[in-house]
C-alpha cells in the first residue's frame, strides 16, 4: 500500500506534527470569517489524524494525543470538557480493533472505514448534545460538517503511506 520510502517512527514525526497541524487548521477555520454571507465550514480535522494513528499501529501515545485533541476542541468550540475527547476515542478505539481486517485493502474499502469512524464520532457527538441540551442540533449542519470530514480522507492517507510500514514489529 505504501508508495514512497517509509520514514523512521519517531514519536514527534508521526504523533506531534500532524496534531499541531490539526490545532493550527482548526484555528484558522475557527476564525469568524464569512464569504458572500456564509461561514466556513467547520470539519473535524482531528478525525483523519485519529484513523491514520489507529491504522498505523498500536502505541500509548496515540490514545493522549487524541485525547489532548479532543480537549483542544472542547476548548476552542467552547464544549463541556471531555465531550470531543470521547468522541475521538471511541472511532479510535473501533479502528485500532478492526486494524487486522484493514491491513492491504484497497484505498476506496478504507475511505469507507474512514467514513465509518466519521460517522460514529459525529453520531456520537449528536447523542451527546442532544442529551446535555435537551434538545436535537439540525440534522442538516451535522450532514454538512460529514461531509466536510469525510472529504479529508486525502490527509490521513497520506499520513498511513508515510508512515505504515516503518516499524516492522506491527506489519
Amino acid at each position: 500500500m505504501s508508495s514512497s520510502g517509509a520514514q523512521p517512527l519517531a514519536p514527534w514525526r508521526w504523533l506531534g506534527v500532524p496534531m499541531l497541524q490539526v490545532i493550527l487548521a482548526t484555528f484558522l477555520l475557527a476564525l469568524p470569517l464569512r464569504f458572500w454571507g456564509l461561514s466556513l465550514p467547520e470539519p473535524v480535522f482531528a478525525l483523519p489524524v485519529v484513523y491514520a494513528w489507529a491504522v498505523i499501529r498500536p502505541s500509548m501515545l496515540a490514545p493522549v494525543g487524541v485525547m489532548l485533541m479532543g480537549f483542544y476542541l472542547d476548548l476552542l468550540w467552547g464544549n463541556p470538557l471531555g465531550f470531543w475527547a470521547v468522541c475521538l476515542l471511541l472511532p479510535y478505539g473501533l479502528v485500532l480493533s478492526g486494524r487486522a481486517m484493514l491491513a492491504g485493502q484497497s484505498r476506496l474499502f478504507m475511505w469507507a472505514w474512514y467514513s465509518a469512524a466519521t460517522a460514529l464520532a459525529l453520531g456520537a457527538g449528536y447523542i451527546f448534545t442532544m442529551l446535555d441540551t435537551q434538545n436535537a442540533p439540525s440534522l442538516v449542519s451535522v450532514g454538512w460538517q460529514f461531509l466536510a470530514t469525510v472529504v479529508l480522507y486525502p490527509f490521513a492517507d497520506r499520513l498511513i503511506d508515510l508512515f505504515e510500514d516503518a516499524d516492522v514489529r506491527f506489519r
